[in-house]
């Protein structure tokens, strides 16, 4: 991207887009160009964005575009749309399920972006642009942008609904214990679960406004979009409960193995606390000791204790401790 005349404003990356999908660099900074519309891109850390924005969007629209932290979020503004979205984090050493956010404002020949973080889904159309195969209007550009978030959502639930499947299978190995890493998937659906709900709720509300940008054929695609983000919300709390289960189902294995050695040891402790009584006994060194004398004493006394063991596990027998 070659640095604008107007200010020397740095956008990631700015392109008329006309109506055959074909684009060019313009050299000014003014918000539309002489396409269908002028798309902008910018990096929130762009210190000429502020003062941009601000001079050329109304105050509400210059001010969602420039708030650090942001959530899903769909609002209409005049004739004009704001719109923040999230996508799975592909960036390189990163969680995919810190989700990475896209700023958005779309009037009708104009939209501009902004990322914090890279978002790949933003890449590839601007891929496109620059192969001369852009989205002809804002509204494509809005249905090409969210069927790539989405599609990576849900390529992300597979992924997390097949290794819940894998650890649902081992269940049926009482030996298996429990996976290492089931606590961090567990975070990852509730972190993913967090921010898809508002973006389904956003979604559903961009499919149904009422806006010259968005013609009806297009809100027909994007409540398609809407629903596919329905499916993965619903497909999360459902693997959820099914990752809850797991965990619940090791806990009660190790927990009946505890209580099985415990019983083990109880069983051992009712059996050699009277033999102990008895060795206890008979090993006093005072005088009047039974057996002293005898050179089968400690014979006898095995014998006896052998008998009473006998006798011990009898009585356990019978009330059915085992």
């Amino acid at each position: 991207m070659r640095e604008l005349s107007a200010g020397h404003l740095m956008p990631l990356c700015v392109f008329d887009i006309f109506p055959d999908g074909t684009t060019q660099v313009p050299s000014d900074t003014a918000l539309t160009g002489p396409g269908a519309y002028r798309w902008w891109h910018f990096d929130i850390s762009n210190q000429e964005f502020p003062e941009w924005a601000t001079k050329r969007l109304a105050e509400i629209p210059a001010q969602a575009l420039m708030q650090p932290e942001t959530r899903p979020r769909c609002d209409q503004y005049e004739d004009g749309l704001i719109l923040n979205l999230r996508g799975i984090n592909l960036n390189e050493g990163q969680d995919t399920d810190q989700m990475v956010s896209v700023r958005m404002w779309v009037e009708d020949r104009a939209l501009i972006t902004v990322r914090v973080r890279r978002v790949f889904a933003i890449e590839e159309i601007r891929t496109l642009a620059e192969a001369q195969k852009a989205p002809a209007t804002p509204a494509a550009f809005l249905e090409a942008l969210i069927n790539r978030l989405t599609t990576r959502i849900q390529t992300e639930v597979q992924s997390i609904g097949k290794l819940t499947q894998f650890y649902e299978d081992d269940l049926d190995d009482q030996d298996t214990k429990p996976p290492k890493d089931l606590p961090d998937v567990r975070r990852s659906v509730i972190r993913l679960r967090r921010y898809l709900e508002p973006q389904r709720a956003a979604l559903k509300q961009l499919a149904v406004l009422d806006l010259p940008l968005i013609p009806a054929p297009d809100g027909l695609r994007l409540r398609e979009l809407a629903n596919r983000t329905t499916i993965a919300v619903e497909e999360l709390d459902a693997l959820k409960e099914r990752l809850i289960t797991v965990q619940e189902e090791h806990d009660q294995h190790v927990a009946n193995q505890q209580a099985r050695h415990g019983y083990v040891l109880s069983l051992a402790a009712a059996v050699f606390l009277p033999l102990g009584f008895l060795t206890g006994l008979f090993g006093v060194n005072i005088a009047g000791m039974p057996g002293m004398q005898s050179p089968n004493a400690f014979w006898i006394l095995c014998a006896g204790m052998i008998g009473l063991a006998f006798v011990m596990l009898g009585i356990l027998r019978l009330f059915r401790w085992f």
